[in-house]
């Protein structure tokens, strides 16, 4: 074929040599033999090829060598991450399926909330249960560690906290049960923070506990002021007898608790991590609206300052009191 292309330059001859290194492939010849085949064969037609081409092709065959282990290595670490992604695609559908919450609905409590991954698998959980017609309850947890183990813990938290779901336990003993269950179910590189509250519309009071979880903000709008509710409390996993403080505060009207993970206190911006006060006057600008519209509306503005790429989990519940 080489010596009929050389003789004649045609299309015919270019053609049949494409064909016949479709047989390389299937054959797994490796791209310096393709070469060294080449170089016998210019040599055996070309009786007085000088001694430099020749030499050029050692040079070639040599570069091919490290090219052909190389090309093989990328393969392989491809085909090692399509398998991961298929892995991580599935993990992402069966957490959205084990982790949805429906938000209840409660006269005179409005609830908004958001909980966006930074990557695909989502280190953060929300949950709600309507326990009464004039009770509700909520978790906001964030583990430590990322991936599909990870979902895997938070979804096993989830059902313990399912199996509470007729025994209207107190938020301190809801941490209590489930810090018992992760200490002895998880990895010890895992741990989980968790902020557990239950409100009661009868007498407006909002009854929380807080197993090393970012304190929730509360805004008093009689007062138009700020506090933090802050709780005493391991995070799960670390102590199988930790005791867990329960607090109390009541709401008046227009009065708000968000309450959020650290990828909403931690956000960073060119000139590093914000402070509360940028989450607070945020809140404050839009103190007024729905409950979701506030919490759409410090998203957007604190995506915007992250120039929208988000550096961990983002979680952000608010209960407001309505009347």
């Amino acid at each position: 074929m080489l010596e009929n292309y050389l003789h004649s330059k045609g299309e015919e001859a270019l053609y049949l040599g494409q064909q016949f290194s479709r047989s390389f492939i299937e054959k797994n010849i490796a791209p310096e033999d393709v070469i060294s085949i080449h170089k016998t064969s210019i040599e055996e037609l070309i009786k007085d090829m000088p001694a430099d081409v020749s030499v050029s092709f050692d040079f070639l065959i040599e570069m091919m060598i490290h090219y052909g282990l190389a090309l093989k290595e990328h393969q392989s670490l491809i085909r090692k991450q399509e398998v991961i992604q298929t892995e991580m695609d599935i993990a992402v559908r069966v957490q959205s399926t084990l982790l949805q919450t429906t938000t209840p609905m409660l006269e005179g409590l409005d609830i908004g909330w958001i909980s966006k991954p930074s990557k695909q698998m989502n280190g953060d959980y929300v949950y709600f249960l309507k326990e009464t017609e004039q009770e509700v309850c909520l978790a906001v947890a964030d583990i430590i560690g990322k991936g599909m183990s990870a979902a895997m813990h938070m979804s096993m938290v989830k059902f313990g906290m399912d199996s509470l779901r007729y025994e209207k336990r107190s938020p301190f003993e809801v941490l209590s049960f489930i810090n018992k269950m992760v200490e002895q179910s998880i990895a010890d590189s895992m741990f989980i923070s968790m902020f557990y509250g239950k409100y009661d519309t009868e007498n407006s009071v909002f009854r929380y506990s807080s197993a090393g979880h970012e304190p929730a903000l509360f805004y008093r709008a009689s007062e138009d002021s700020y506090s933090l509710l802050e709780s005493k409390g391991l995070l799960l996993g670390v102590q199988a007898e930790a005791v867990y403080e329960e607090r109390t505060v009541r709401l008046e009207e227009n009065d708000f608790i968000a309450i959020m993970t650290d990828g909403v206190t931690e956000t960073r911006t060119d000139k590093g991590f914000i402070e509360m006060d940028v989450i607070e006057n945020l809140l404050h600008e839009v103190r007024l609206e729905s409950a979701q519209a506030m919490v759409d509306y410090l998203f957007n503005e604190l995506s915007k300052m992250q120039n929208y790429e988000l550096h961990d989990d983002f979680t952000l519940v608010i209960l407001k009191k309505t009347n």
